[in-house]
This record gives structure tokens, sequence and C-alpha cells, in this order.
């Protein structure tokens, strides 16, 4: 079973960086100031196959993209940016769901500043993958 979105929501949001109803996934019409949007990010390449096969191979990867969507005050909004990065950086050990993670591999050395939305809010993207025990 593939590592679902709604549990890696469930893991974001007991970091603590934003509220529980401010992490969601997909897309939110009206993003609320200090949300964390989840993303997949499309991979390129050949999938991960043992040889042997399907039944052979042990683990697999979740692409992953972190929208911090914060506020007006940039300060304040690369500080919860970073925050969120610091904390992914200093996982130890890790399950999502009923799912072991054997490795967190931070995708861009520090959160990237895009910018501000069509109002003003400032947002940072963090990408990584999680590479997953299969089942």
């Amino acid at each position: 079973m593939m590592l679902r979105l709604t549990d890696i929501q469930d893991w974001i949001s007991g970091l603590g960086v934003a509220s529980a109803d401010h992490v969601y996934i997909g897309k939110l019409d009206n993003k609320q100031q200090k949300s964390i949007g989840i993303y997949s990010r499309s991979g390129s390449g050949p999938p991960n196959i043992a040889l042997g096969g399907l039944e052979h191979t042990t683990y697999d990867t979740r692409a992953i993209s972190l929208l911090v969507h914060w506020n007006r005050d940039k300060p304040e909004s690369e500080a919860a940016a970073y925050e969120l990065f610091e904390k992914l950086r200093n996982i130890s050990s890790l399950s999502i769901g009923d799912t072991h993670i054997n490795y967190i591999n931070l995708m861009v050395p520090e959160p990237q500043d895009v910018g501000t939305d069509d109002n003003g809010v400032y947002e940072y993207v963090i990408w990584l993958d999680l590479i997953y025990q299969r089942k």
C-alpha cells in the first residue's frame, strides 16, 4: 500500500507549526493564513523495482511538496518555514500511519521563498522525499 496524503497530513499537523485545521491536502480555494499545504510532487525516471520483481522490492518513495502559506509579515513567514524545515531535518525515527519511514530526503537546502500570493501573503516551499517500507 502506498503512503497516503491523508496520513502525511496527520503527521505534519502533529508537528505543531500550524494548527491542525490549517494543514490541508489538495487545492484549498480560500487559503487561510498560517497554513501548510501538502501536495504530491511528480517524479521522473523508472519506478523502483528490485531484481525478482515487485514482491522483492522492500521500499518505495513518496515525493511531496509542502507550501508554507503564512501571513503578510516576511520575518514571521520565514520563521515559520524554517521552523518546519528544522523539525523535518531533526527527525530521528518516524512512522506515518502504520508505515515505517526509512529516510527523509530533503530535496532543497532550505525553504524556498516563492514570493507572495495575490493577497500579499508570503509563501515558502519545501520539497522532500519520504523513503518508506513497502508492505
